[in-house]
């Protein structure tokens, strides 16, 4: 699956777009993403996720097998 960081995650991630196998949930993807990057772990506690365009609304559900994964962390601004 492709997973794409937007703005401070990308920045904390060190890159816009990452790809990752596996069967996983969203839950697993967050641990898996952050596992050796306390960085981006710190910052994927602020984030939302949404999987082929939709918020996910259970992180605990697999996802799909090729999703799109877009982490968005909090944005400010008007």
């Amino acid at each position: 699956m492709d997973v794409r960081f937007y703005a401070g995650a990308a920045e904390a991630a060190g890159r816009h777009l990452e790809e990752v196998s596996g069967p996983l949930s969203v839950d697993g993807l967050i641990a898996h993403l952050g596992s050796d990057r306390p960085a981006l772990a710190k910052v994927l506690t602020r984030c939302s996720v949404l999987v082929d365009g939709r918020q996910v609304v259970d992180p605990s559900e697999p996802l799909p097998t090729g999703a799109r994964v877009d982490v968005l962390p909090p944005f400010a601004g008007g």
